[in-house]
């Protein structure tokens, strides 16, 4: 394994952008779905990579280099949420959902719309928009997600699952008020190996 600090900058940058680069769309993608604010997703994916080059010595190659990029994008993310709002500590409310979710019917997917989905992915608790986010659409395994978002793995999977019901819930009253039923995927963990 070559030493990235006994090259130039430019041998750095080389690398860097080699590596990083391609992935910054989908990052942006990220960005914007957590911040829904052009300005600030922006902001966020710039000081992500300027924070990546940064620390691109400690990144290993061979490694997933997207899954590296989101937690330096989740811990940015959180610095800045944390600097923002300083408020108390509150009850994590994933006891009370485990309790109180009752069996939601399937919903079908094909009447959905996107907006359909996003609408209801923004209905439910940001904690579970986040891990169906990172597994659903971003493709990160259980173990990857729980690096990202610095949870256990079983928090990971718990959480999968009990965002999943509640979207379930959300699509299903979203189309039963047009009088749909059917099927949405149950509970499909494609992005969620181990």
């Amino acid at each position: 394994m070559r030493d990235r600090h006994a090259g130039s900058s430019g041998d750095v940058w080389t690398a860097f952008e080699a590596e990083a680069m391609p992935h910054v769309d989908r990052l942006f993608r990220l960005a914007m779905w957590w911040e829904r604010d052009r300005r600030e997703a922006e902001d966020l994916v710039q000081d992500t990579l300027v924070q990546a080059l940064q620390s691109f010595h400690r990144f290993a190659p061979g490694t997933n280099c997207r899954a590296w990029l989101v937690a330096i994008l989740q811990h940015v993310r959180s610095n800045r949420r944390r600097s923002k709002l300083r408020r108390p500590t509150v009850e994590d409310v994933d006891d009370r959902i485990a309790e109180t979710v009752p069996f939601v019917p399937p919903v079908p997917h094909q009447h959905l719309t996107d907006e359909d989905v996003l609408a209801a992915l923004r209905g439910i608790p940001e904690a579970f928009q986040d891990i169906i986010l990172l597994s659903d659409v971003e493709e990160l395994t259980y173990k990857e997600i729980a690096g990202v978002l610095a949870i256990p793995m079983g928090t990971v999977m718990s959480r999968l699952h009990r965002g999943r019901i509640l979207l379930r819930q959300q699509l299903t009253a979203t189309r039963g008020r047009a009088g749909v039923v059917g099927d949405l995927g149950r509970s499909s963990s494609s992005g969620g190996s181990v």
